[in-house]
């Protein structure tokens, strides 16, 4: 098993690029099960969670070719509707097969999904939206079992205790495009990364209106055909970079980002101090001044992406005053701060509130990653920490971000994998 070692403090400088979307690139993958033509995928970033889609779609008897920055998917012919526990266990966004299986299909078997220990994160919301376009599911031995004469388009409310799902309005969407009629998703999710799914549902002759908006209308055809799409830059690493930049009071630019996708990040950076600044498709972040503490709410998008939590979570605790992040998406997604308590950071929870009292200076600890977003936290302290830093669990870092130590190390971190003993 691997481990990060950071030697700190530093400070980062220079240029880095944003990958293709991990989160769009995943569903839209999903999206291929509902043709029988070719389909090709471009700027697909090469990660453990798009591996495990990869090996998914190829138990299921698609023909998957991995070319440099594209994917080529056959799907003509797959058989197979059994998505097993040994793939789907490995990450959350596999249950989005579900919606498209069963449409191609009219039945479907798929594992429960399994991911990052974040908290509770139950598929009701994907199970009463494909249930309301007429399936027949199961729950049998630890699989959704489905299966159905005719997909119905239906209206589809969508709202859950924590808001929108992003997942259940891509796999509710998705199994709509084959359905009998017109489905409205009500109180759907506005991500990018919805948007960028229904665009590739689109070329490949769907008709879908509204994706981007909390009401999406989707009047059902025949079939699909193949398409062509180009995966959005990923926000979420494009967002930890710019943390990166604050925490180590750096001075980088991140190129290919969407400036429009990062409003919220953009705006809280800049109430702490930030110096933002956008030069065509790229961003330039500096520090040039004392940073403030800022108060964070995670909300659905536009909101403050709870994806972005633990990273502005990890530069607060280097700021002088104290901050509150409340957690409106998932408010047991808190399991970084004992790690971040080891480094010498002082944060108190409160409910579904951490407490932030910045430091002085951490200090350099061995640490443990819990999930995905909690790892690129504990690497963003270790940069700015006092000595070294080793981020074990780093599997969990690889699923998300392509190489990250390596872009890190351009800009200067003094930064490494290695195995750990």
């Amino acid at each position: 098993m691997d481990k990060i070692a950071i030697e700190g403090p530093t400070r980062l400088r220079g240029t880095v690029e944003v990958s293709g979307a991990k989160n769009s690139a995943l569903p839209i993958m999903a999206a291929t099960l509902l043709t029988d033509e070719k389909c090709v995928i471009k700027r697909v970033p090469p990660l453990r969670d798009v591996n495990t889609m990869i090996k998914i779609l190829r138990n299921l008897g698609v023909k998957v070719q991995v070319e440099p920055g594209r994917l080529v998917i056959e799907p003509k012919g797959y058989k197979n509707y059994i998505a097993p526990y040994k793939y789907v266990k490995e990450m959350r966004a596999s249950f989005c097969v579900l919606g498209p299986i069963l449409a191609k299909h009219r039945k479907a078997q798929v594992s429960y999904p399994g991911g990052c220990a974040i908290g509770n994160r139950p598929v009701d919301l994907h199970l009463k939206g494909i249930r309301a376009l007429g399936a027949d599911l199961k729950i049998e031995h630890g699989y959704v079992v489905g299966e159905t004469r005719q997909l119905k388009g239906a209206h589809v409310y969508l709202g859950g205790a924590f808001g929108s799902s992003v997942l259940a309005t891509d796999n509710v969407m998705m199994a709509a495009t084959l359905a009998k009629g017109r489905t409205v998703i009500e109180n759907a999710a506005c991500e990018p990364e919805v948007v960028d799914l229904a665009d590739f549902l689109n070329k490949m002759g769907a008709k879908i209106k509204g994706a981007g908006t909390h009401f999406i209308e989707i009047e059902g055809v025949k079939r699909l055909d193949g398409a062509e799409a180009e995966v959005i830059p990923d926000r979420i690493e494009a967002g930890t970079f710019m943390v990166a930049a604050a925490i180590t009071g750096g001075d980088i630019t991140v190129k290919g980002a969407r400036f429009d996708h990062l409003g919220a990040l953009v705006d809280k950076l800049q109430d702490s101090g930030v110096t933002i600044t956008r030069h065509g498709k790229d961003i330039r972040v500096r520090v040039q001044r004392q940073l403030r503490p800022v108060d964070i709410t995670t909300l659905p998008y536009p909101g403050f992406p709870t994806d972005l939590q633990a990273q502005m979570m990890a530069l607060m605790t280097t700021i002088n005053g104290i901050s509150v992040i409340t957690e409106k998406i998932y408010p047991d997604r808190y399991m970084h701060v004992s790690e971040l308590a080891r480094m010498g950071a002082q944060i108190k929870l409160e409910g579904d509130s951490a407490i932030v009292k910045g430091v002085k200076q951490l200090s350099g600890a061995p640490v443990m990653a819990s999930d995905l977003r909690a790892s690129a936290a504990l690497v963003l302290a270790g940069m700015a920490a006092r000595g070294r830093t080793d981020v074990s669990r780093v599997y969990h870092l690889d699923r998300g971000y392509d190489k990250i130590e390596n872009k890190l190390s351009q800009l200067g971190a003094n930064i490494h994998r290695e195995r750990e003993e």
